[in-house]
């Protein structure tokens, strides 16, 4: 087999073994942001409670003040009433005072509604804060095995990069780069074998000419169809099933 040939199915088997590190990386990092996102959810559902609840204290408080003022209201009709002279005035007095009464009525309906309300939620609190206990512990677990998935990932990749560049040192530059231009649109199919006379990349089958030139591999053979680097994979019986 040609020289320049052997070395560029090498190299692709190199640049394939790199690029397979691809989809474990994402797929662990899926993982952990998977985690993330579960953990997220609930902070998110504990801040969503929290500002319910503040919303209902601050109601609560606003209430509260109104029962204030409406007691001193209660209070300065009493005193009012020593001072009346006619039946009209005591009865607008009577219609201010029942007013007033409605109002507290209200007022502390609202206040135990509200109350109920904040009782309510701070229960859902404490479930939720078991909920990112337990959330934000199996995100701490993931990151761990991730970080160490990365870090073993990172050093086989390095090991494949130190490889790679001993190899491409020693491939002639004009070989290199007709690999690299054919590689950047095949990515890890720019070298593929032949076999039963069809190219693997584009799985067309090629003429006799080209197929000769193949077996004869001479010379750095190209799939007619599509271009890409080609060569003859022996067939074995377990590659023929």
């Amino acid at each position: 087999m040609n020289k320049h040939l052997e070395e560029l199915i090498e190299l692709s088997k190199l640049d394939k073994a790199i690029d397979d590190f691809t989809p474990l990386i994402v797929t662990a990092e899926k993982k952990l942001a998977r985690r993330a996102e579960k953990r997220d959810t609930v902070l998110a559902k504990i801040a969503e409670l929290n500002e319910t609840i503040e919303k209902a204290k601050a109601s609560v408080n606003s209430y509260e003040e109104q029962i204030k003022a409406l007691n001193e209201q209660l209070i300065l009709g009493k005193a009012k009433e020593k001072e009346v002279k006619t039946e009209k005035e005591m009865k607008a007095l009577s219609m201010e005072a029942e007013l007033a009464n409605e109002k507290l009525t209200h007022a502390n309906e609202e206040i135990e509604r509200y109350q109920t309300i904040v009782e309510s939620k701070e229960e859902e609190i404490a479930i939720a804060q078991i909920e990112l206990e337990e959330a934000s512990a199996e995100y701490e677990k993931v990151a761990a095995e991730v970080s160490e998935k990365l870090s073993s990932i990172d050093a086989d990749k390095s090991k494949l990069f130190s490889e790679r560049e001993r190899k491409t040192m020693e491939i002639d530059m004009k070989i290199l780069a007709f690999y690299e231009k054919i590689r950047i649109w095949a990515r890890n199919t720019a070298v593929v074998p032949i076999k039963k006379q069809a190219c693997y990349g584009c799985y067309m089958k090629l003429n006799d000419s080209t197929y000769s030139a193949v077996i004869k591999s001479e010379d750095i053979t190209t799939c007619p169809h599509c271009g890409r680097i080609v060569y003859l994979e022996v067939q074995t019986e377990q590659s023929e099933v």
